[in-house]
């Protein structure tokens, strides 16, 4: 959904209730001094802070662009966390979490979109597609679809593995301008048949501005990376013109998009 200002709560963890084991990650149900419970992205896992800027950029320009997204929210993480934790891979991940967070608001009672079961309309997979396109997102598959089936609507969730091309932070340039060929595995590309359509649409909603103003969500601290040659301004620069680039050559991804579906059905 469209706002006039784009910002984020801050909240601090309280409990550490349970880790989710579905991907390698290991996120965690936790609880937050505000009363919510929360699945908890932790810096100290995996691909660190880049995967939370990754979940970060890409739930708030879902979110922008009007996709059902849950509430995306920096998570405090206090120090006194896995001193008493049994599991030592647990208490490893919780002690190198230390600080500042991501969560996103725990679908309680969601369902995990199941693509043999339930089709989704053409506009709406357009959306999800153009998306995942425009943000490089490799992980929205028949084999894990990221979504959730909410109060009877559909949910986006992790968006982690999204930007690819910052784990490595070379040849951004040219990243900024593949044709994403992996939208082939996309597990609603079948249905988005209306991709020219949602193009134009959200490059109406889309601009310079609100860009810059989601990348600016991203904390300082998770922009000093160890060994980086790029300043904290420069990195955050990259980001926006990546996506700036992106959305100035739409044509590139979509022309893509369609031309894997048109192989597929």
């Amino acid at each position: 959904m469209k706002q006039d200002h784009l910002q984020l709560r801050t909240v601090d963890v309280t409990r550490y209730i349970t880790p989710l084991r579905e991907g390698g990650s290991l996120p965690a149900l936790a609880d937050a001094d505000d009363g919510f419970k929360y699945v908890l992205k932790f810096k100290g896992a995996g691909h660190g802070v880049k995967a939370l800027i990754a979940e970060l950029l890409g739930g708030e320009i879902a979110r922008y662009l009007g996709l059902a997204v849950p509430e995306i929210v920096f998570a405090q993480l206090d120090e006194a966390f896995g001193r008493t934790e049994a599991d030592e891979e647990i208490q490893d991940l919780l002690q190198f979490s230390q600080g500042l967070n991501l969560a996103l608001h725990f679908l309680s009672g969601s369902l995990t979109y199941d693509p043999a079961t339930t089709k989704i309309d053409a506009v709406l997979a357009s959306k999800i597609v153009w998306l995942d396109a425009f943000i490089t997102n490799v992980d929205r598959t028949f084999r894990n679809t990221n979504m959730l089936f909410w109060h009877q609507e559909l949910w986006l969730i992790d968006h982690g593995a999204a930007f690819y091309f910052h784990h490595a932070f070379t040849n951004w340039e040219k990243s900024a301008l593949t044709p994403f060929a992996l939208i082939k595995d996309h597990v609603l590309l079948p249905q988005a048949s209306e991709l020219d359509a949602v193009d134009k649409q959200f490059k109406e909603l889309l601009n310079n501005p609100v860009l810059k103003e989601i990348v600016n969500l991203i904390p300082e601290e998770w922009l000093i990376w160890e060994g980086s040659e790029w300043s904290s301004d420069q990195i955050r620069e990259i980001y926006l013109t990546f996506l700036t680039t992106r959305l100035e050559n739409s044509d590139l991804f979509i022309n893509e998009a369609k031309k894997a579906r048109h192989a597929i059905i």
